[in-house]
């Protein structure tokens, strides 16, 4: 199977090394999430977890707008999911949910968060709005590949309870 995830050059730049290794997550949930019906994606496989893959899907999303839009940019995009009050609404509220929106949502974050990588320095720094830290660009990329990484392990195991499918 052709699997461009892989086609880092050894000799790339740390840039490049870090928003390959983040692609590589970011294409690992698409392809976990592939392929399901929209029941299977809102499936909860684990009785006493809420998680899904469709709330992945959507949780990661929210997390590319916030760090990219609202962190490294300042800026103040509306919340991506605002039918409930819940904070952890991505999540739970899935039942109007559709695999075809949530992928659409987190397409466009992503792309969203490589334009706005793609205009700034690695050591650019900016301040958390919430907990006064300073972060680079170069933080939030580490950041991100740890939250996919994560949340990828999350979905191997969702996605072999939905239908025993394994892999990458």
């Amino acid at each position: 199977m052709d699997d461009s995830r892989w086609d880092l050059s050894d000799s790339a730049d740390e840039r490049a090394l870090l928003i390959g290794f983040l692609d590589f997550h970011r294409a690992s949930l698409i392809r976990k999430c592939s392929g399901l019906s929209d029941e299977n994606l809102r499936r909860r496989t684990v009785p006493s977890s809420q998680l899904t893959l469709m709330g992945l899907l959507r949780h990661l999303s929210a997390v590319e707008r916030w760090y990219f839009q609202v962190v490294l940019a300042g800026g103040s995009p509306p919340e991506l999911f605002t039918e409930t009050d819940q904070a952890d609404e991505e999540f739970t509220h899935l039942a109007g949910a559709t695999g075809t929106s949530a992928m659409a949502v987190w397409q466009a974050q992503v792309d969203h968060s490589r334009r706005i990588a793609a205009e700034m320095a690695l050591d650019h720094t900016v301040t958390h709005p919430v907990n006064g830290r300073t972060l680079t660009l170069r933080w939030v990329l580490l950041h991100l590949v740890d939250e996919y990484a994560r949340h990828n392990g999350h979905a191997d195991l969702i996605r072999e309870a939905v239908d025993g499918c394994t892999g990458e």
